[in-house]
């Protein structure tokens, strides 16, 4: 025998008819207590049968806002009406869990009758009006309607454009509803007055070129908002909002005052980086963002690296660049670089000095490219034998982006991005030559509709050098694969033509493709499986000499900062001398 008592929880099931639209018994659910609180907040006898009758109401809004204006909803439990005086009696005597069958009569499908724009309404809000008569009478559709009308209204010029709520006229004969939007345009607006809140050391004259629109210009939210992301690209701003008066000037003109927050002149950035190919990596850098008040940028860095099987020794890179904004036109920088370079690797030892000056243009959301000028000093010894050359390049680039993420150490999960670099090189000092270099890469994201949470990666990339044989070219512009960039599992520049001693020749040309999958776990942590395959050759066409496959897994955590990777790959098919397995420490996922 069962004593129950009022206080006791009554669990339960809980069925809700089928209306043979998918999207609407979803709104049913998600809109049911009784679905929602089954299992985190159970009730007893009593509370379940007011749950139910507090859901009655929640089911016909939803029918309602489906174009259902004359639906029936019925709860039983147990098969008996909550009206039942003997209802309860039943519940207490119940051993178990109950059942909830919630009844379900849509009724007849109401459609749109008559739809009004009442007031002098602009063609740019008419033309943006898609519900017709006809179509069902859908609450979200017709709210939805309004709120664009007013968007579009503002877009041409109408800063305060204002549509009312719709009033709606129900026909239950007829089974229609007759709408009317209440619309006041205002009037058109443009651009007055431009003030700035906020600047310290950056000059005003300086932001107000930043800025990408100009007082006279019609009033419109999307060009306003692309002059407010202008000033937040330029780094120099934590925080840059904008405001319109509330009310124009008598001739129409509406003044605009963007608040912005400068963010620190100084920072200072460490980073370091493990495998067991190239070692240990440790760079310190420090930059000013303001330099002359123009947001010119000043970036010092200095990286120590070696202790890896790939490398005979320590070496170092010290690197200066200075990147002036807004170069001749907007969108645009001039940027300066100058760099030093020591590196003792399998392949090659270089000792190098780098000049070089670039103009680079951002030409769309997602377009950008550059093309500049470099000079090389470059001292390599490669099998006993030291040359010197002198370098001339114009590096040419293209690219492409729209996974939406800018920093490079958070995770895209969509888009893709793609790269073509073309550099023309002259080549003096040990050996005239001529010769250009040719690099197109991508990647690619795929979200399985989980919010990044399951993403599957792709790369790939191909490379070659136009003229001269493989050993004319001088050792660190030949291509190489094997390592992180291009093929895990094997060390760096270990896949290619090999020296009799396995030593890496280099290439002429390269290829590599990379599959990984990606799967966050909790909130900090996931884990990675993937497989790269890629070739080097001394031809000079991409897509030729022996293909090595490594494969391997990795861990992740999640940080305020970024992602810090391990990865561990193997050779799947080992080259001479190789090593067995290679591990990865480093910030940031890997491509």
């Amino acid at each position: 025998m069962r004593y129950a008592f009022a206080i006791d929880p009554q669990p339960y099931t809980i069925r809700i008819d089928d209306t043979g639209d998918t999207a609407l018994n979803s709104i049913l659910s998600a809109s049911s207590q009784l679905a929602d609180l089954r299992k985190s907040a159970p009730v007893p006898p009593f509370g379940l049968i007011e749950r139910a009758r507090a859901d009655i109401p929640r089911f016909q809004t939803a029918l309602d806002s489906f174009g259902y204006y004359q639906n029936k909803i019925a709860i039983t439990i147990e098969g008996l009406a909550l009206a039942d005086s003997g209802l309860l009696a039943v519940l207490d005597g119940k051993a178990g869990a109950v059942s909830v069958h919630v009844v379900v009569e849509k009724g007849p499908l109401y459609h749109l009758g008559t739809v009004t724009l009442d007031g002098d309404v602009p063609q740019a809000g008419r033309s943006v009006l898609k519900i017709r008569s006809g179509d069902p009478a859908v609450a979200a559709a017709v709210l939805d309607a309004g709120a664009k009308m007013v968007a579009a209204l503002q877009e041409d010029g109408y800063a305060f454009a204002n549509v009312a709520p719709p009033i709606a006229l129900a026909d239950d004969e007829q089974h229609l509803i007759n709408v009317t939007y209440q619309v006041n345009a205002g009037q058109r607006a443009t651009i007055g007055q431009i003030h700035f809140k906020g600047l310290k050391d950056v000059a005003k004259s300086f932001a107000q070129k930043a800025l990408t629109i100009k007082p006279g210009e019609r009033y419109r939210p999307s060009r306003i908002e692309e002059a407010r992301q202008s000033l937040a690209a330029l780094g120099v701003f934590s925080g840059v909002s904008v405001e319109a008066a509330h009310e124009p000037s008598p001739d129409g003109r509406l003044a605009l005052t963007f608040d912005v927050a400068e963010r620190a002149r100084h920072t200072v950035s460490l980073s370091g980086t493990y495998s067991t190919d190239l070692g240990v990596s440790l760079s310190a850098g420090w930059s000013h963002h303001n330099l002359l008040g123009n947001a010119e940028q000043l970036n010092l860095k200095a990286s120590g690296t070696g202790l890896g099987t790939a490398s005979a020794g320590l070496g170092y890179s010290l690197a200066a660049q200075f990147i002036k904004p807004l170069f001749l036109k907007p969108n645009q920088t001039l940027e300066f670089d100058l760099s030093g370079v020591k590196q003792q690797l399998e392949a090659y030892d270089q000792t190098a000095e780098t000049l070089a000056a670039y103009v680079r243009r951002k030409f769309s959301a997602q377009w950008s490219g550059g093309i500049g000028v470099s000079l090389t000093y470059d001292q390599v010894a490669q099998q006993g034998t030291t040359r010197l050359y002198q370098l001339a390049g114009v590096p040419v680039t293209v690219n492409y982006d729209s996974t939406g993420v800018s920093d490079i150490l958070s995770d895209p999960t969509s888009g893709a991005r793609l790269s073509l670099a073309v550099t023309p090189t002259q080549s003096f000092g040990a050996g005239s030559l001529t010769f250009g270099v040719l690099q197109a890469s991508g990647s690619t994201y795929f979200d399985f509709g989980t919010d990044g949470r399951s993403v599957v990666a792709l790369r790939a990339l191909a490379g070659s050098i136009l003229g001269g044989t493989n050993l004319q070219v001088p050792p660190d512009q030949r291509l190489y694969a094997g390592g992180s960039a291009t093929v895990r599992g094997y060390a760096y520049q270990s896949i290619g033509p090999q020296f009799a001693d396995g030593n890496p020749v280099g290439a002429k040309s390269v290829d590599a493709a990379t599959a990984e999958f990606r799967q966050r776990i909790g909130e900090d942590w996931g884990a990675a499986g993937f497989v790269d395959a890629g070739q080097a050759s001394a031809s000079g066409l991409p897509f030729s000499g022996a293909v090595r496959v490594g494969a391997g897994l990795g861990g992740r955590y999640y940080t305020s900062i970024g992602v810090i990777r391990v990865d561990v790959a193997v050779p799947l098919t080992p080259v001479r001398g190789g090593d067995k397995f290679e591990l990865y420490i480093g910030l940031g996922q890997a491509f």
